[in-house]
């Protein structure tokens, strides 16, 4: 791969400085969705796919970004001289462009310019983080060409902030930290609002994850997204006026039951319980991971999609058949969505010797269900992002 890249880069550019080459991984959210931007837990873990970033310096203030996956949008040439600003027409190379927006506005000197190419195996559109796998591959480029010493969790909120201010889109720092701060065959439970975090082992057994993609196009995720945060973000303020909690993480599941009553909104409780009661099952998870309980994870597993369909709303037709296929399948131990909802992936855990046989009844069935293909990937949990 690192040869073939290396071979496009100097048939696009012209090198004159040694080429460096960096990985980014995609991620995969276990469990705990929508619970990041409700400060509360979630627990992804880095995979062994996703985008490779080669860079190489240039001796002037120009630089020039090329995407292999967009060849049609071409080289995006920029000067250090303008100010960066988002533009529809860059299409992808926005999210490069923010990252190197960041450092200039944390007083780096970038005093060359650069060739940079990118090449990423992620399923566009799959919700495994595409996006922030090209901003911390950018983010620890970038890093190494202008020898910064920023910390690798400055990176990652550099790296949001980008996605947020410049892209304009609110995720929440989950994908961000997941990619940069993965480590080979371990999640991370992550608290969200304090972002404390402690590492997993991700033993399954004789069990693997298996990721399936909807191949549905995720119109309506991020209008859904954003409405799902001004609802919890109600449901928030409706509590702060009568309890002293900061995010709806703060919240026990029991606790929540005693003082809904003040969300006058049925919507907005129904939305503020999903997050509470999705925190409580991620720490309950991973205990149950940590024992070696790969039964009472995977029935959890179940229980936030459960959630994730009746209380919030994000799941879908296509989401919904995946699901309902997978737990009836023999040697599934557990399945949800993974990401934002809408389309995107599932996330399951299977016996290995049912894997073939799962990928074979459950593609069939869902096609012959909703009229689309969907694909797998028997997931390998990685290390984050690196120089390679």
């Amino acid at each position: 791969m690192k040869k073939q890249l290396l071979e496009q880069f100097t048939q696009i550019f012209t090198a004159n400085e040694p080429v460096r080459s960096f990985f980014a991984p995609g991620r995969v959210n276990l469990i705990g969705e929508h619970t990041d931007y409700n400060g509360g837990h979630v627990f992804p873990c880095a995979l062994t796919f996703g985008t490779y970033a080669l860079i190489s310096k240039r001796n002037d203030r120009t630089i020039q970004l090329y995407s292999t996956n967009f060849p049609d949008v071409g080289i995006i040439s920029l000067s250090l001289n303008d100010s960066f600003t988002l533009n529809k027409e860059h299409d992808w190379a926005n999210y490069p462009k923010g990252v190197i927006n960041e450092f200039l506005q944390k007083g780096i000197k970038l005093d060359h310019g650069f060739d940079m190419l990118f090449y990423g195996n992620i399923p566009n559109g799959a919700g495994l983080s595409s996006s922030a796998s090209v901003e911390l591959a950018t983010a620890v480029a970038l890093q190494a060409i202008y020898e910064t010493d920023f910390s690798r969790v400055e990176l990652v909120k550099m790296s949001q902030h980008a996605e947020n201010e410049f892209v304009g889109v609110s995720c929440g720092i989950m994908d961000q930290f997941a990619i940069g701060m993965g480590q080979e065959d371990q999640a991370i439970l992550l608290n969200c609002q304090t972002l404390e975090y402690q590492y997993s082992p991700v033993v399954l057994q004789d069990a693997s994850l298996v990721i399936a993609n909807t191949n549905k196009r995720r119109t309506l995720a991020d209008s859904k997204y954003n409405e799902r945060r001004s609802e919890c973000e109600r449901a928030l303020k409706a509590l702060q006026s009568e309890v002293s909690i900061e995010s709806l993480g703060d919240l026990t599941p029991e606790q929540f039951e005693s003082y809904s009553h003040f969300i006058p909104n049925e919507i907005d409780q129904k939305r503020a319980k999903h997050a509470v009661y999705e925190n409580a099952r991620t720490i309950l998870a991973v205990e149950k991971l940590n024992n070696g309980d790969i039964t009472g994870f995977g029935q959890l597993m179940c229980e936030s999609h459960a959630s994730l369909r009746d209380d919030y709303e994000v799941t879908g037709f296509e989401l919904d058949t995946l699901v309902e296929e997978a737990v009836n399948q023999d040697g599934v131990i557990g399945s949800r969505m993974t990401g934002a909802g809408f389309g995107g992936c599932t996330v399951s855990i299977v016996k290995n010797e049912q894997i073939e046989k799962f990928i074979q009844d459950v593609g069939k069935n869902y096609h012959e269900k909703t009229g689309l293909t969907a694909e797998f990937y028997v997931a390998n949990v990685g290390d984050g992002a690196k120089e390679i």
